[in-house]
């Protein structure tokens, strides 16, 4: 019997009392329904459940070969972890989200996308084999030439279909640990889709937008490109230098006003002038490039008790600046406090209901408010209308019928779940919201 707790992931909502049992080659799935969780870092309700199956115990980095690049590791490693073994041997991540806290697992189970999606694909696309335990106890193995339907079912799929115990995949070689970034600022909407478009090419790109600029400045923010350095390009005595611990830890939660329109606003100001005087070529540790907030450990706190929505949604090219700036337009006059706003664009995919797609997408944290909840029902509504869909690993409201509009290959997900686990053992808060499966 597993200990009972009090838990949320990392937008502190919704919290939700669960037992707790630590994963192992000697677990066994009883007959409720129960859903495997690592670090937390899914920010909604996509790895609660009544029932929950720690990873974190089982986390050992099993082989790594610094010829190939090929790594081997059980589900609860962290990309912290893994890049501790990798980067001094001159290997970085295929694939990295904007946190190296996440589990090898869970980049699996959310087919993790980064900087470099629209050049690169995301985390499942450098998977050689899973390892799987099923829900009558056996332990599988599949791959993009193995048992490809679970694999496919697999890779983005949430935990929903078996729990990921072990993973084989490739890295990315590099010859230092430093990106040469360029920073253009940009004015309005219209320049950045021209920009993206421009840079379509560079390995790694991401926009901050502030979110509540409106009239002539909306959808204005900075782009910022990168590439692997070069050990020419470069003068470090530690070229494969590893990242540092985090320096700063937010101790409690603070009081849910600190975060508002005013001093979001404020900030929005500041980031973009700052970056307008800056120098807009340098060389940056990777850290600080891909993992911008993890300096702070348990930033999440800065929403107060009542936690934040993260907000990630997906809108076809085809919809374009046109249905950028309805979105944004409405986030500005909504007043909508969003205190980090990322704009991407994405590929393809391959996997069922893996979120990319062809496409842009902006990421936004809202606060918990009354407010909130209506606001982004009606923004649901506009991205449906326009062809895209809602982030499903982010997620932590949107209704069941959104997420049928959005994913066209649910239907299809839903039965190859029912193949795999017919009895319907794992299941999440967020599956049962959404009547995945």
């Amino acid at each position: 019997m597993g200990k009972l707790s009090k838990i949320s992931n990392w937008g502190n909502y919704p919290r939700v009392e669960a037992e707790v049992d630590n994963l192992s080659i000697e677990t066994k799935i009883g007959s409720g329904s129960v859903i495997a969780r690592g670090t937390g870092l899914s920010y909604g309700d996509a790895s609660l459940s009544s029932h929950i199956i720690s990873t974190l115990k089982f986390n050992k980095i099993i082989s790594f070969d610094t010829t190939t690049g090929v790594i081997f590791t059980e589900a609860g490693a962290t990309l912290d972890e893994v890049l501790r073994t990798i980067v001094p041997k001159g290997w970085f991540l295929p694939v990295t989200p904007g946190t190296k806290f996440v589990t090898v697992g869970g980049a699996v189970a959310g087919d993790v996308h980064g900087k470099n999606h629209h050049s690169e694909g995301s985390f499942c696309n450098y998977v050689k084999r899973l390892d799987m335990m099923m829900a009558d106890g056996s332990v599988v193995s599949c791959g993009p030439n193995e048992r490809t339907d679970l694999f496919k079912t697999v890779c983005g799929g949430l935990g929903l279909s078996g729990i990921i115990l072990r993973v084989e995949f490739t890295l990315k070689k590099i010859e230092t640990a430093y990106i040469q970034q360029t920073n253009v600022v940009i004015r309005n909407l219209d320049e950045m889709i021209d920009r993206l478009k421009q840079f379509n090419s560079t390995t790694y790109t991401v926009a901050w937008v502030d979110a509540l600029a409106r009239g002539k400045k909306l959808g204005r923010g900075v782009l910022m490109l990168g590439e692997h350095a070069t050990e020419d390009e470069i003068e470090k005595d530690e070229p494969l230098k590893v990242h540092t611990d985090p320096l700063i830890r937010v101790p409690m939660y603070a009081p849910g006003f600190i975060l508002n329109q005013l001093s979001v606003g404020a900030f929005n100001f500041a980031f973009y002038n700052k970056h307008k005087l800056a120098s807009r070529n340098f060389t940056v540790h990777y850290d600080p490039y891909f993992y911008p907030l993890d300096f702070v450990r348990d930033w999440n706190k800065l929403y107060g008790r009542r936690g934040f929505l993260q907000y990630q949604f997906v809108i076809p090219f085809e919809a374009g600046a046109k249905g950028l700036r309805e979105i944004i337009d409405a986030i500005a006059k909504e007043g909508a406090s969003s205190f980090l706003t990322v704009l991407k664009a994405l590929g393809p995919s391959d996997n069922l209901i893996s979120f990319p797609m062809p496409g842009y997408t902006l990421a936004l944290d809202f606060p918990v408010s009354k407010t909130i909840f209506p606001f982004l029902d009606r923004l649901d509504k506009t991205i449906i209308d326009l062809g895209g869909r809602i982030y499903l690993v982010k997620d932590a409201r949107m209704s069941s019928e959104v997420y049928w509009k959005g994913y066209p290959q649910a239907p299809v997900f839903k039965d190859m779940v029912k193949k795999f686990d017919p009895e319907g053992k794992f299941a999440s808060n967020l599956s049962q919201r959404l009547k995945m499966i």
